[in-house]
């Protein structure tokens, strides 16, 4: 264990890729990296989209169901969001860092296919993939892969165990309602068997789910310390205890936002010292008006700072 991370927090900590406000230049995405491992950061941990929504598509753009903004959901065809198995195909070769997705939304892509993407990029980075997975919000990304937005909590719980099984068994036979795998395998298995899978959103089922079927939870930047989070925390709890699973075993991933003010990040920081069972951090250094390289990994030196990391 690196000195500082765990020996001052007891987190593991990481750096969010700003992937909407960083320049989308080779030379400026490399820079960024080497600050990240420069910082002393556990992890680098990468958003998704495939598509974004036109905000002057009008109010009505799928049968039944409002434009996504009416909601005030914040991403649109503007925002940036590189691909992130991509991505980390390329930053493998960058860093020895753990590589997180938070989050993939899992249901709008093959389940297959990911797992393969995933096992890949598993064994690029020596058994450092974490992947954080969700069912997203966007009817209108799901509506554009030709999948049921209406099945995508059905359909993330099937993906998880063919995953799982495709991740721990050259040959697989596997039958459900939404796939069927016969005597086939992967051809290459990942370092990591299975690659350990984390669920992101806060929906009371949301939260039952990582208690069955995850590693972790990754919280949004909305989350605080006090009762609502130490209610959502009991939820998972309990929902491990009722299949027979260690609670404590299930991690917990929570996301500071750099503000411009280092006291005030160090408070927000701070507050979190003694929650019970949060185990990661993701330090992100978006929605505060930040375009530029510069501003970015200035702002990830201070949070490194704060953190004692170096």
């Amino acid at each position: 264990t690196r000195q500082g991370t765990e020996m001052t927090t007891g987190w593991k900590v990481g750096a969010m890729f700003p992937t909407r406000e960083l320049p989308a230049s080779r030379d400026d995405l490399r820079a960024w990296v080497a600050t990240v491992v420069e910082c002393g950061f556990d992890h680098i941990i990468a958003a998704d989209h495939v598509l974004g929504l036109d905000p002057s598509g009008g109010t009505e753009w799928a049968e039944g169901w409002p434009h996504p903004l009416e909601f005030r959901k914040p991403y649109t065809v503007s925002d940036v969001f590189h691909e992130p198995f991509v991505l980390f195909g390329w930053m493998a070769a960058l860093c020895d860092l753990e590589l997180v997705t938070g989050v993939l939304v899992l249901p709008q892509r093959q389940a297959v296919l990911t797992a393969k993407q995933a096992a890949e990029i598993d064994v690029l980075t020596d058994g450092k993939l974490r992947l954080g997975v969700g069912v997203g919000w966007n009817r209108g990304e799901y509506d554009a892969l030709g999948v049921p937005f209406s099945k995508r909590g059905a359909l993330i719980e099937e993906q998880i165990a063919l995953m799982c099984e495709l991740w721990t068994n050259e040959t697989v036979d596997f039958g459900g309602e939404f796939h069927e795998v016969h005597h086939a395998g992967l051809q290459m298995l990942p370092v990591q068997q299975p690659i350990p899978i984390w669920i992101g959103g806060d929906a009371p089922a949301v939260l039952e789910r990582v208690g069955r079927l995850a590693d972790g939870w990754t919280c949004s930047a909305r989350e605080t310390p006090g009762d609502e989070f130490d209610h959502k925390v009991r939820t998972i709890r309990e929902a491990a205890e009722r299949v027979g699973r260690a609670p404590a075993s299930i991690g917990i991933e929570c996301r500071q936002i750099v503000v411009h003010d280092d006291g005030e990040f160090r408070e927000r920081l701070d507050s979190w010292r003694s929650v019970d069972g949060l185990t990661h951090m993701a330090i992100d250094t978006m929605n505060v008006g930040r375009r530029t390289l510069d501003e970015h990994t200035t702002a990830l030196r201070r949070a490194a700072d704060a953190l004692a990391l170096t």
